[in-house]
């Protein structure tokens, strides 16, 4: 199992407080902490395997009972929906939508009142439960969407 380093969870906050001025270092610092610690509680329950593609075809044959990307992205925004950080909004974002073999779904954390598309990308899921994140417009490799149907408000 993937372990969290300090450094890790240091370089997520500082990616968080570049989000806005105004975001104080003590909340992205927690903030970022809950986001490993959280992703860690999801990765003992859903118990990936190394590749990401090849646990979703143990889950779609049945010898896994979940993991995908959206259960990872939907976990989390549940979790932080309800979570005290008022200088930032959680989101979803989608790439793909519908496509069987390469939808995506991540969790976006923005500066409050922002656009999601400035945010910064938490995925778990990408790296068998390692927490992987970056800014939104740096993923290069997607294009996403934001999925406000799926319970957000932008």
């Amino acid at each position: 199992m993937p372990e969290t380093s300090q450094y890790q969870v240091e370089e997520l906050a500082e990616k968080l407080m570049t989000l806005h001025d105004g975001v104080p270092a003590e909340e992205a610092r927690g903030l970022s902490q809950e986001i490993f610690l959280e992703s860690a509680k999801l990765r003992k329950k859903f118990k990936p395997v190394s590749e990401p593609h090849f646990n979703n075809f143990l889950i779609n044959i049945g010898m896994q009972d979940q993991g995908l990307c959206y259960q990872w992205s939907d976990a989390l925004y549940i979790h932080f929906e309800k979570s005290r950080y008022p200088h930032f909004d959680f989101h979803l974002l989608v790439s793909d939508q519908g496509k069987y073999f390469s939808e995506h779904n991540v969790l976006v954390v923005v500066a409050k009142g922002e656009n999601v598309m400035d945010g910064i990308i938490i995925d778990p899921w990408r790296e068998a439960g390692s927490v992987y994140f970056v800014k939104v417009k740096d993923d290069h490799g997607y294009k996403w969407k934001h999925r406000a149907e799926r319970g957000c408000l932008r």
